[in-house]
């Protein structure tokens, strides 16, 4: 391996060969991008059961998802939605990427979300209740549990290497990204599909999120509902989607010639060890994640262009985590922006989906502007938030957050391929 492919510790470098998306913005990274960049919410009353007994009754739903195409018609009534979505991430992230012509025994796979298969045991609870035992799908495990989307992927790819789910929350597909890097770096890897997938717009988890007072109650306005950072802010928009990146080792891609978005070049991760739903008081783990971060990458505040931000739109996050971005960059933060404006909050799936759009953002030397975002809260500390319009930036590092309940907290940092 030569020079030019070790990292500033003599690591491999880890590039990213492939993504794919299934958003609320839409399928795949063009798609998504185009929403992305027009700043308009996707939030919309819920379509998938009737809401009307809910106080909150909208979300950012993906309401054309169709898993046939990806798993077939018998294998896909066996598998949760969140899986499905998961596996068809991973499946067009690999179209995208080309054949990494991995050693099957050094492919691997980690995947992550917050929940997992939860539409599934809502349903097969409520059978359970409602038919009795002997009516329970004996799919229900497998459909049900968190690890069924690392482990669908694994064996449609016959990779055997390390396969692993994590279960962060809210910083479940951040994780994994960076828990993948570690994979390649470490020398246990040569290739890893790594990423995030949530499908959690359900009855009862919408109400136990809008008891709990995470959720807008913009019921009438629910385009207006999710609003990073902004005055008016009252909650977060619940979404759902997936989203996946083959990370290969920097040698091996150039070996073989494949397209290359990027690298993942820092990756910082640690716990408020504070509050099971709260983050720690002045964004203090949230500026360790970022520092932590920048530490791994070699690069300084400075070096970074962007970032896209966790920015969930509730009071405790945005705030916190303005106070964070001021005591890594000081005066000098760069641009931010929150994609959750469009999007909503994709729980498990938001850190991949973010980290591929801010790696793009990179790439393309624009970032998309905050939805529904007007002027900074009085408890906000000042910073550049992103509104209005996309904004030009120098192509360079971008930086990415995701914090999660239980305190979970992972920042990426990205750089664009030359």
């Amino acid at each position: 391996m030569t020079s030019e492919h070790l990292d500033h510790r003599g690591r491999p470098r880890v590039v990213v060969t492939g993504v794919g998306l299934q958003t609320p913005a839409g399928i795949g990274l063009e798609a998504a991008w185009s929403t992305l960049l027009s700043g308009r919410s996707v939030a919309r009353t819920i379509q998938r059961f009737d809401p009307s007994p809910l106080s909150v009754r909208f979300g950012c739903e993906i309401l054309d998802f169709d898993p046939v195409p990806y798993l077939g018609p018998k294998e896909s009534r066996r598998v949760d939605r969140a899986a499905q979505m998961g596996y068809a991430a991973s499946a067009d992230a690999l179209a995208d990427a080309g054949d990494p012509g991995v050693d099957p025994a050094r492919g691997g796979v980690i995947a992550g979300t917050g929940i997992g298969g939860l539409i599934t045991l809502e349903e097969q609870v409520k059978i359970y209740l409602e038919k009795g035992p002997d009516r329970v799908s004996p799919f229900f495990v497998p459909m049900m549990m968190a690890n069924a989307t690392a482990g669908i992927i694994g064996i449609h790819l016959g990779w055997t290497g390390p396969n692993l789910c994590i279960t962060t929350a809210c910083a479940a597909g951040a994780n994994a990204i960076g828990e993948g890097t570690r994979l390649i770096r470490d020398g246990l890897a040569d290739a890893v599909m790594a990423g995030g997938t949530e499908c959690a717009i359900t009855p009862p988890a919408v109400a136990a999120f809008a008891r709990m007072g995470a959720l807008s109650k913009r019921n009438d306005a629910p385009e207006l509902a999710s609003r990073p950072f902004d005055a008016d802010r009252d909650g977060f928009v619940i979404g759902e989607g997936a989203g996946m990146v083959v990370l290969e080792r920097a040698d091996r891609a150039a070996a073989r010639g494949a397209r290359v978005y990027g690298e993942v070049a820092g990756y910082g991760t640690n716990s408020d060890a504070f509050h099971i739903t709260a983050p720690s008081q002045g964004g203090a783990g949230a500026a360790a994640c970022m520092q932590l971060a920048l530490d791994d990458a070699g690069l300084t505040a400075a070096d970074i262009g962007h970032v896209n931000a966790h920015g969930t739109s509730t009071e405790l996050n945005d705030s916190a985590e303005a106070e964070a971005i001021r005591k890594v960059f000081g005066d000098a933060a760069p641009p931010v922006t929150s994609t959750k404006g469009v999007t909503g909050h994709l729980i498990g799936a938001a850190g991949a989906v973010e980290a591929i759009v801010a790696l793009h953002a990179a790439r393309e030397g624009m970032v998309p502007p905050t939805a529904n975002h007007h002027r900074l809260g009085d408890d906000v500390p000042e910073i550049d938030v992103v509104h209005g319009e996309p904004r030009s930036i120098p192509v360079g590092p971008a930086l990415s957050n995701s914090f999660g309940f239980g305190g979970h907290n992972a920042t990426l940092v990205l750089i664009p391929a030359p």
